[in-house]
């Protein structure tokens, strides 16, 4: 028997004993020796070892009553868990994570500490165990760490309503009330970590949100929505896992998820340069505001029912949308005809062909860079501005020769295209983009040119009197990373034109296009054009969101792509994601996720974001024949990087101690059960 007695600081002393000898009878109870304490003075008995481990916990108390600390009997098991694996008491009970008021909120137990600091650490954690052990409360307060400290831009919490079937339909009330009974716990979480009115205005701007999985995962477009693909456009609702898009480097990425959403509610989302696609409310957009811009953030993402109504600031559009940072890059294809000269032809050529191929430009300029551009073609004058394209080889008095531009022409399938009909055909539209631009600047040398405001940048503006050929014009630019502009100069009651001191009426509409390039491309090769543009400057393109209107309701799917900023090109070249970038992701009673469920969570990981996920393997509440998504994962991903697994016991029970017994006596019972 061995006896050690230690004289501690009267404030120690009474905060040792605790109310009703509290402490004190709990710290006899764990360390297997008898304790006294008359004064101050602290009395242990009992065997050397005992003796020994005793006044190690007593002088950890003694350190923790000292650094401020008030001791309870919860206290004593922190202590003595830090001590068995040889941690420091201190560093667990005081690595807060949050605090707010008079909440203060840090690990409570060795496991917990393991658990705040994986999810610093890691960008996947796992959290398992029983109830009780802190696993949502210390991730809820690990995420509001994260957003006040402004390292991420928004919360979602969010759990499996296995007990509806994840069909609440039935159920009364707004969705709200729905699902307000398999949310409660979080919600109680939040309000533990903030002020109401705090939690309720970042509920508002969408800065917190609070849904069941199914829900969470419903970012989506209508099937018949477009996402432009190395190939073109195609539906939404025709993309499978492995197929590419262009992202918004231009480049293809592939596509990693396809997850139908069922019919939503969805919304014409509009632009100030006309594009339009359609989405639902939940949709996810990349902005940028004018502080954004200021301060040189790289913007934000929001849903599309947060912009709703809130689409002005001080009279300005409020959300610019990012344009493609390169243009799209499409595969090679074979062109028989050199991209400028097909431009040139299509601005100032005749392309009847019912005569030899003619060109008209007062531009000697482009007549020579025409007839350079086309081998074995000749330009012969023929009047004022007027050029024949001769075929070298051919002459009067010998054999017949086809033209080869007639012959390339009917290829195209543009011979006997009138103004009104041209068109650029699909080889050129959907290739590289030093193709497509080359075609551009022989249409903007024909047809178009700059436009010089003073004080302002200068734009360019190309006409045409084909319908379709506007339409290419405008996927031409917007495929480049510009923005156009177009309005309609309809032929009846238009001032005629004048044409050797004669009238010239007007016979069809005539398309005016308002072009914005980015500052990499160069729109014109003729000289005075370039130098005009040059000199006034292109300035930069924006595009801006213009409108949010209901378009009624569609079967809807949602994608993701691998591309490091979750962008892909839908309709009319807008760039929109699914993914969920910059947010912190809790997925709670993870337990009750389907393996499908778990993988489609998983994967919506987006950049500069974090995900914890909770549950506990012992209460699943899914199907005889259904495994649990929880289960799978660890089997799956157990030694997969920057991805951690906590397992917590029933020594991290933080509740009533009746609690630890109760998880402690159902693990005793499994126990048995699986060896018998």
């Amino acid at each position: 028997m061995a006896r050690r007695q230690l004289t501690l600081d009267n404030t120690v002393a009474a905060e040792l004993a605790g109310s009703e000898d509290t402490v004190l009878r709990e710290l006899e109870g764990r360390l297997g020796c008898e304790v006294y304490l008359r004064g101050n003075v602290l009395t242990l008995d009992g065997d050397d070892d005992d003796v020994s481990r005793a006044a190690t916990m007593v002088d950890e108390l003694v350190g923790l009553v000292e650094r401020g600390h008030e001791l309870a009997p919860e206290t004593l098991e922190t202590v003595s868990g830090a001590i068995e694996a040889e941690e420091r008491p201190a560093e667990i009970l005081e690595d807060l994570v949050w605090r707010h008021r008079n909440t203060k909120v840090a690990p409570k137990t060795v496991n917990q500490k393991r658990y705040v600091d994986s999810i610093r650490r890691h960008t996947v954690t796992f959290g398992i165990g029983p109830a009780g052990t802190g696993k949502t409360f210390l991730a809820v307060a690990a995420a509001v760490a994260a957003l006040e400290a402004k390292q991420i831009s928004r919360i979602i919490l969010t759990r499996p309503a296995v007990e509806a079937g994840e069909r609440l339909g039935f159920l009364p009330g707004d969705i709200q009330a729905k699902v307000d009974p398999y949310l409660r716990p979080l919600f109680d979480a939040l309000y533990d970590m903030l002020d109401p009115d705090r939690v309720l205005t970042y509920f508002d701007r969408g800065i917190i949100e609070v849904a069941p999985l199914a829900f969470m995962r419903g970012r989506a477009q209508p099937l018949s929505s477009q996402v432009l693909t190395p190939d073109g456009f195609r539906s939404i609702g025709e993309l499978r896992v492995g197929d590419l898009v262009i992202g918004s480097d231009g480049r293809p990425t592939p596509v990693l998820g396809v997850y139908p959403q069922g019919r939503k509610e969805v919304f014409r989302v509009k632009t100030q340069d006309g594009a339009s696609t359609l989405c639902c409310g939940e949709h996810l957009w990349h902005v940028y505001t004018a502080s954004d811009r200021r301060r040189r953030k790289p913007g934000r993402v929001v849903e599309t029912r947060e912009m709703a109504g809130n689409l002005r600031t001080a009279h300005k559009r409020r959300y610019e949308l990012p344009l493609l940072s390169a243009p799209a890059e499409f595969p090679p294809r074979e062109v028989p005809l050199d991209p400028y000269a097909l431009g040139l032809l299509l601005g100032d050529g005749c392309l009847t062909t019912t005569t030899t191929p003619s060109f008209s430009t007062r531009d000697f300029e482009l007549a020579v860079a025409l007839e350079d551009a086309l081998e074995g073609i000749e330009l012969r004058r023929k009047g004022a501005g007027d050029y024949v394209l001769r075929n070298r080889e051919g002459h009067r008095g010998g054999v017949a020769v086809a033209n080869p531009v007639t012959a390339i022409l009917r290829d195209l399938m543009l011979s006997g295209a009138t103004s009104v009909t041209k068109f650029i055909p699909l080889d050129y539209l959907l290739n590289r983009s030093d193709v497509r631009i080359a075609v551009l600047q022989g249409l903007l040398d024909t047809d178009g040119g700059p436009v010089t405001q003073e004080g302002r940048s200068c734009q360019i503006q190309y006409t045409t009197g084909s319908e379709v050929l506007r339409d290419d014009v405008v996927f031409l630019v917007r495929s480049l990373g510009g923005v156009v502009y177009w309005h309609c100069r309809p032929a009846v009651g238009r001032k005629p034109g004048r044409a050797n001191g004669r009238p010239v009426f007007h016979r069809s509409d005539a398309y005016v296009l308002d072009i914005r390039l980015p500052e990499s491309i160069e729109p014109f090769r003729l000289e005075r054009k370039r130098a005009l543009y040059r000199k006034g400057g292109g300035g930069r393109p924006t595009r801006f969101i213009d409108s949010i209107e209901p378009a009624g309701e569609a079967e809807t799917v949602c994608i993701q792509v691998a591309a490091p900023d979750s962008l892909y090109v839908t309709d009319d070249m807008l760039l929109t994601h699914n993914t969920l970038n910059d947010s912190f992701v809790i997925l709670d009673e993870a337990q009750n996720t389907s393996p499908e469920q778990m993988k489609m969570f998983l994967t919506r990981l987006g950049f500069n974001s974090k995900m914890v996920v909770t549950g506990d393997v012992t209460q699943i509440d899914l199907p005889r024949d259904q495994r649990s998504g929880l289960v799978v994962v660890g089997e799956i991903l157990s030694a997969v990087d920057d991805i951690a697994f906590v397992r917590f016991g029933g020594e991290d029970v933080v509740r009533h101690q009746l609690v630890q017994r109760i998880v402690a006596a159902y693990g005793d019972y499994a126990e048995r059960t699986k060896s018998d």
